[in-house]
């Protein structure tokens, strides 16, 4: 809203100015008035942009939907400004089929009708890791939650992720919440259109603390480190929002969990989407609280001024299997290193700050919409 406002009080005093300007020339006597006329053409040109909608973002979201992909699916869903191209599915969190229906009871219940595609089934290499889903079996919860009344498109993912880009070149931006082995195979299919994504978002690494998989390795590069490495090769520029950027009051307590549920429609959704991680967190971390990774993470694309600062690195994806597999190590530009390391290009920008104490009040609010 500031922005448009800004824009249309600048539109305006442009076109007082040119008014101005054309009754000056009258009054100095000027009898040919055309160039009154062609300002006067402008005043109308301006004045009608006012009334023209804003160019909304293209954005296609790429997920692996479990509670906190929900978050930020209904976060997407209820924003003025984008246009969802399509949600592509990978298995991840859960199975590829669990994750489109999650998806697209998600849409559902936020009152969206974005396109879902499926993805991968396996990660980009077919070779497994074994992880435990902290949102439950159907990585909602275990509620029942889940009964989509549509299904997921005939087209696949990694088709639609290209033909996306193709069509609409260095305009689409592509916000990755789980593991990204849809936009390796994407690369591997055409990588030239790959490169031609506006902007890369991604919800993944430890950032510059610990990790959620491993002491190293968050879970969303951990479950894939062969197709991260894939786009972080690839030499695109990334935004990463890195699991060190979920302090205390970006996460919910069961008790506002259990007010949420309270209020039935799209907060209930979302609270028992939750409830798998607050048992998990609880049991395993003595924490009755529950993290939203990727809602903060959808938060930093969409929402002004809530991604304060990033830092640029240069990314090394770590993929032998070892105990650093799935490990992300960060070179800071212009820091130091005592080995006197340096790269060609520091294109891997790292979140490092937020206002993340709007995060909760302004996702509620959202919920009640």
């Amino acid at each position: 809203m500031k922005m448009v406002l800004n824009r249309s009080v600048s539109v305006i005093l442009s076109a007082v100015m040119l008014l101005v300007s054309a009754l000056s020339l009258n009054g100095c006597g000027v009898k040919d008035n055309s160039q009154t006329m062609e300002t006067a053409t402008t005043i109308a040109e301006t004045t009608q942009a006012l009334d023209e909608p804003q160019q909304k973002r293209k954005i296609i979201i790429d997920t692996d939907t479990a509670g906190d992909d929900a978050s930020a699916l209904i976060i997407a869903a209820k924003a003025k400004n984008i246009d969802i191209l399509g949600v592509t599915v990978s298995a991840g969190n859960v199975s590829l089929d669990q994750a489109v229906k999650n998806a697209l009871m998600t849409l559902e219940m936020a009152g969206s009708d974005a396109p879902v595609y499926a993805g991968a089934s396996t990660t980009y290499t077919g070779k497994e890791r074994e992880t435990f889903s902290v949102y439950g079996k159907d990585g909602m919860g275990d509620q029942d939650l889940i009964h989509p009344t549509r299904k997921a498109e005939d087209k696949g993912a990694v088709d639609f992720i290209v033909e996306a880009v193709k069509a609409n070149p260095d305009e689409v931006e592509i916000v990755a919440l789980g593991p990204v082995t849809n936009l390796a195979l994407a690369f591997d299919k055409d990588p030239e259109t790959m490169k031609r994504v506006k902007k890369y978002w991604s919800m993944g690494t430890a950032g510059f603390g610990s990790g959620n998989a491993t002491p190293v390795a968050e879970f969303n590069v951990y479950h894939d480190a062969e197709a991260y490495k894939v786009l972080v090769d690839s030499g695109v520029a990334i935004t990463a929002i890195g699991f060190d950027m979920l302090p205390e009051e970006t996460s919910f307590s069961k008790e506002e969990l259990d007010e949420l549920e309270k209020k039935g429609g799209l907060s209930e959704f979302f609270a028992k989407a939750f409830s798998g991680l607050i048992e998990f967190n609880t049991e395993t971390r003595g924490l009755p609280i529950a993290d939203d990774a990727d809602g903060v993470a959808m938060a930093c694309v969409l929402w002004d001024d809530y991604l304060k600062k990033t830092q640029p690195c240069h990314a090394s994806v770590m993929t032998d299997d070892n105990e650093a597999y799935g490990q992300v190590i960060l070179y800071k530009e212009g820091y130091g290193y005592d080995s006197q390391v340096t790269f060609d290009n520091y294109n891997f920008y790292v979140a490092t700050e937020t206002d993340s104490k709007i995060f909760k009040e302004k996702l509620i609010a959202l919920l009640d919409e």
